[in-house]
């Protein structure tokens, strides 16, 4: 199977990020790298490509938190206009293939999400996933990591930020949190970001909460950790940014948050070991 390697960057994407910034499987924003922040949003859409038929699902389904991550285009889009960085977003719905997932994951491609089968995904063979792993998941990939590069080659250490957003409800159980920050082992970024939130009046604030940043393979692990780079994923819960307001909100919350956390020295070293 295709794995995420040096040699497998797509150049395509590569070319697309040096001249700017569109391509059927991301879109690349424009930015200061200066600044010293690149913003990820790995489930940004709930697009299926055409020849895809929706994978069979109504549009009631697409809709939903299965298909994206609801409100965080609009929060990535205002933030990174607002801080004047680069963002790099995708243009293709988790249902076709996870980005945020390693290549080896069993989630990388849901044949059942929260309780809807996917038909589309339902007898899907290895070579149909190598498909969907060069057409969409590496491009988006390789943006990333140009992205990436280009700022190091500039002398430039990148934090990265990556932006997502979780169902106020699971398992009939509500969830207490206004938003969460996952991390793993590198707490460079994180835990400044978890107490600047804290310090929010009325957020109830996660760490490492809804879900656990320890995951294997996934954005922050293979662009973040592995490279030794300063990193967060920020989940904010769905009903608090599905209108477009809100989210513009949060991105505007965010913006006046990160650039005293992003002053500090230490986000923009290249960890040869993470701990």
């Amino acid at each position: 199977m295709l794995g995420p390697t040096d040699t497998d960057i797509n150049a395509e994407a590569a070319a697309a990020v040096a001249g700017s910034t569109m391509s059927p499987a991301f879109e690349v924003i424009e930015g200061d790298i200066n600044r010293g922040l690149i913003i990820l949003c790995d489930h940004a859409t709930n697009i299926i490509p055409k020849e895809y038929e929706t994978l069979g699902l109504c549009e009631q389904q697409l809709a939903r938190h299965i298909a994206y991550d609801i409100g965080v285009e609009q929060v990535t889009r205002r933030l990174a206009e607002s801080l004047q960085v680069p963002a790099a977003l995708s243009k293709f719905s988790r249902l076709l293939i996870d980005p945020n997932r390693g290549l080896d994951d069993p989630t990388l491609v849901m044949r059942l999400s929260d309780g809807a089968v996917v038909p589309g995904n339902a007898t899907i063979d290895q070579a149909e996933i190598d498909n969907r792993v060069r057409d969409y998941y590496m491009p988006y990939d390789g943006a990333v990591r140009a992205m990436i590069d280009r700022s190091i080659e500039h002398g430039v250490v990148p934090a990265l930020l990556s932006i997502h957003s979780f169902t106020p409800m699971w398992r009939g159980y509500p969830r207490p949190w206004h938003a969460g920050v996952l991390w793993d082992r590198d707490g460079r970024f994180a835990v400044p970001l978890i107490k600047a939130l804290q310090m929010e009046s009325g957020l109830v604030v996660g760490d490492n909460e809804p879900y656990s940043g320890e995951l294997e393979g996934d954005m922050m692990n293979r662009h973040g950790t592995g490279r030794g780079l300063a990193h967060a994923l920020i989940e904010i819960r769905q009903d608090l940014i599905a209108e477009t307001s809100d989210a513009v909100a949060w991105g505007e919350r965010l913006a006046s948050l990160l650039p005293e956390i992003l002053a500090t020295d230490s986000l923009h070293h290249i960890l040869s070991r993470p701990s």
